[in-house]
């Protein structure tokens, strides 16, 4: 069963979260916000909220509601949000009025770009920066979604339960992108880059076997048999996360 809130705090804190990264991998998303000046908030009533913040060609998400934005986007429900994520709703604007003609025109080129990386096909992959750009989006979301699933989904929280303290890194060799979560008392903790010290770790040899491995292109077995994929250290966390990583796609196909 699919909670709608749960879909919500997917939808905002780890879609809507890689517009920064986006911004930073991208060229094409870079010289679309270059010269914008503007913060954008996200508030879904009893929900979650966010809020985007675009200046000097860069862009800076942050959870929760932050100081004073130019625009404030607001939702009924958390069914509201998600419908206009899947492109079937509209937000209620309660304020930047007269930023409208910017959100209905110009706000749209870097989601729609967004959703360009988020919605692969093989004629895609065929182009070696689209490969890299949904690989590092694509294990961005992994780890913010799975936080918000181990926190607030009901299956999840089991899965969770029996995870243990530690953390877990996902990293593409050898310089590649890398993610990771930390798990602490019941609390969760999602982020990019390395940490020190994981307790277990999932090392992908290139660019090509994480895209596979993480758009279900590759069979993990076959993977981690050829060494593409190897898993070490304290390997039942990996297994207990990979079954809250298989939730995703309910969620957010």
């Amino acid at each position: 069963m699919i909670d709608p809130l749960v879909k919500a705090n997917l939808n905002l804190y780890a879609v809507l979260r890689n517009l920064p990264d986006l911004v930073e991998s991208d060229p094409v998303a870079a010289r679309t916000v270059a010269q914008w000046r503007i913060a954008i908030q996200f508030v879904v009533w009893r929900g979650p909220a966010a809020t985007l913040a675009f200046e000097d060609g860069a862009c800076i998400f942050e959870r929760g509601r932050h100081g004073s934005p130019a625009v404030a986007l607001g939702f009924v429900s958390p069914g509201h949000l998600n419908r206009m994520m899947d492109g079937k709703g509209t937000p209620v604007p309660l304020k930047g009025f007269k930023h409208l003609g910017f959100m209905r025109h110009e706000f749209p080129k870097v989601t729609d770009r967004l959703a360009f990386f988020l919605k692969p096909s093989d004629a895609k992959f065929a182009d070696p920066h689209y490969l890299a750009v949904n690989t590092r989006l694509t294990l961005a979301t992994a780890v913010f979604a799975a936080r918000e699933l181990a926190l607030f989904d009901p299956i999840g929280q089991q899965i969770a339960g029996r995870i243990g303290n530690g953390g877990v890194l996902l990293k593409v060799l050898s310089d590649g992108p890398s993610a990771h979560l930390i798990f602490e008392d019941g609390e969760v903790t999602a982020g990019l880059g390395d940490i020190q010290r994981p307790m277990a770790r999932i090392d992908f040899r290139n660019l090509a076997v994480a895209n596979g491995f993480l758009n279900g292109r590759l069979d993990p077995f076959t993977a981690i048999a050829g060494g593409d994929v190897a898993i070490r250290g304290q390997t039942p966390m990996i297994d207990h996360l990979s079954l809250i990583f298989d939730r995703i796609p309910g969620y957010l196909a």
